[in-house]
């Protein structure tokens, strides 16, 4: 008879959950030791580098990603990161193993209290009432993960694996296939339609909704056929629209003020796939000047429901702007200002340092069309956009949580689901020391991807906001050799001080981002930013 464990994995075969991204423990060693040859295991040495690896690598397929965590350690240690994974819109199934059901009562050693460990983070978590329910439960978690797009845990005592599959008339709670529609009814965007018909000044706001290729095109086409500027949300986890096109209008702030000033003169502002609006500091005052009506389409239900909008269209924002297409006259352009482009910067005089500027505008003269960036500097994110912008879908990534810990092993994740596009993270030093052990899985699954560290010793950003509130932060800089430690993971890691190191580093590296199969970490020494302004 077969095992739990045998129908399980046959299970993760067919929703092809067939890569785990693991840190190991005890409580697993049934389920994990002596994997079929068609499962491929992916080692993390920390709980928050394996969850992020995955969440790279289910954006990058857009599809469940597979998880494998150590009880109440293993969760405690994760749960960051499945936050990111939450606001991001990551599908995850996350086993988390368990003490024996057989002493459970008695709490023995490593006993997990797991069920709300994570919060209201997971879109789902279950134990199996029996150990013959853990193939259903493993199957459902897939299905509720990609509909909710997050993480949903199954919860498995560490019996349960060698139990006969005895299924005794025990229906699997969990469909063989699920279809979801993408489509919307004709109806649906009347009302919506009005609005646009009544606006003589309409415009868009992209955001992660519509950051994979179908909700891509048909926003462009949208904004296309409406002749309207597009503006990206703030704080956003991917671009949602070709922030090369000439109807891109550039980044909403987030800030009420400045938000006012920026979609003042627009009567209808539409957010698709992205919330009405993502904001940072709290300012008083509305979103938008008096006369603005606000709508939203996204797929995303709490996204609508808490929405301070005049009209929230709960439907996929693809199939929403195709009808709209079809079902609203074409206007004519108005485009917003051209996008400055500011000329190069000049290189340093000896003596001064690197900038940030720099690099970023050295890397944007190299890199091709198709470059998955992955960011994780905020000190220096206004001109890492300024300089790179997202010319196809996930041509920008970050951590819409705005936790830091994502931009090394996300990018590893990415670089894996999608060979054949040039994986680049932009991170800072103090962002790259939450996931510093993901280098070793890079280094020994040959991941290449190239990190460009950009490294100023201090959390710039935290010193830039001490200053808005007049008072000195408690918090000292700190002096690190990244590329050192990297090293110490074994990946190959290079220090780089100077103008000329800089560009002969990025002419040899960036060919050969397409084929490359061994990470490289390059740690640029750059000056603190001197103002900060999201």
């Amino acid at each position: 008879m077969p095992t739990v464990r045998d129908a399980t994995l046959d299970t993760m075969r067919r929703h092809g959950l067939t890569r785990i991204f693991a840190n190991p423990g005890s409580t697993e060693i049934a389920f994990l030791a002596g994997l079929p040859d068609d499962f491929e295991f992916i080692l993390g040495l920390h709980e928050a580098a394996v969850v992020a690896m995955a969440t790279g690598y289910a954006i990058g397929r857009d599809a469940p990603a597979f998880v494998n965590i150590h009880t109440t350690p293993g969760l405690g240690n994760a749960v960051a990161a499945l936050s990111t994974a939450r606001v991001n819109r990551a599908p995850l199934v996350v086993m988390v193993g368990q003490q024996d059901r057989r002493h459970l009562a008695l709490e023995p050693f490593l006993t997990g209290r797991l069920e709300g460990l994570a919060g209201d983070y997971p879109v789902w978590v279950n134990q199996p009432v029996q150990a013959v329910d853990v193939p259903g439960a493993v199957a459902r978690a897939a299905h509720e993960a990609a509909t909710a797009r997050g993480p949903a845990i199954v919860i498995v005592p560490q019996d349960d694996w060698l139990a006969p599959y005895d299924r005794g008339g025990t229906e699997a709670a969990a469909p063989a296939h699920l279809v979801r529609s993408l489509g919307v009814e004709h109806g649906a965007v009347e009302e919506l339609a009005g609005l646009f018909a009544e606006s003589k000044a309409p415009a868009l706001v992209a955001g992660y909704g519509t950051s994979q290729p179908r909700a891509w095109n048909a926003l462009v086409a949208l904004a296309e056929h409406l002749g309207c500027p597009v503006w990206q949300e703030a704080f956003g986890g991917a671009a949602g629209f070709p922030q090369d096109h000439e109807l891109f209008a550039g980044f909403l702030p987030a800030g009420r003020k400045r938000l006012r000033e920026t979609l003042a003169g627009r009567d209808l502002v539409v957010a698709v796939g992205a919330p009405i609006f993502r904001q940072y500091i709290y300012e008083p005052g509305p979103f938008v000047e008096p006369g603005t009506r606000l709508a939203l389409i996204t797929d995303e239900p709490g996204e609508a429901h808490r929405s301070p909008a005049d009209l929230a269209l709960l439907a996929p924002p693809a199939a929403v702007c195709e009808m709209l297409v079809g079902e609203l006259p074409s206007r004519s352009p108005d485009p917003p200002p051209p996008r400055r482009i500011p000329p190069p910067p000049e290189p340093p005089a000896e003596g001064e340092p690197l900038r940030a500027s720099h690099v970023l505008a050295a890397l944007a003269e190299r890199v091709p069309r198709d470059l998955v960036l992955m960011e994780e500097t905020p000190s220096s994110r206004p001109e890492l956009h300024q300089w790179l912008p997202a010319r196809e879908p996930l041509g920008f990534l970050g951590a819409a949580m705005g936790g830091l810990g994502f931009g090394l092993p996300g990018a590893m994740g990415l670089r894996m689901a999608l060979p054949d596009r040039p994986v680049v993270a932009v991170v800072g030093d103090g962002s790259s020391l939450y996931t510093i052990q993901a280098l070793w899985s890079a280094a020994h699954y040959h991941v290449g991807a190239l990190m460009i560290v950009l490294s100023n010793g201090r959390y710039a950003v935290m010193d830039r906001l001490a200053e808005m509130s007049g008072k000195a932060g408690v918090w000292p800089a700190f002096d690190l050799d990244v590329s050192a430690l990297a090293r110490t993971f074994g990946c190959d890691a290079k220090r780089i001080e100077r103008q000329d190191e800089l560009l002969s580093n990025l002419d040899e590296v960036v060919p050969s981002l397409r084929e490359r199969s061994e990470p490289l970490l390059l740690e640029v020494v750059v000056a603190t930013e001197s103002s900060f302004s999201p």
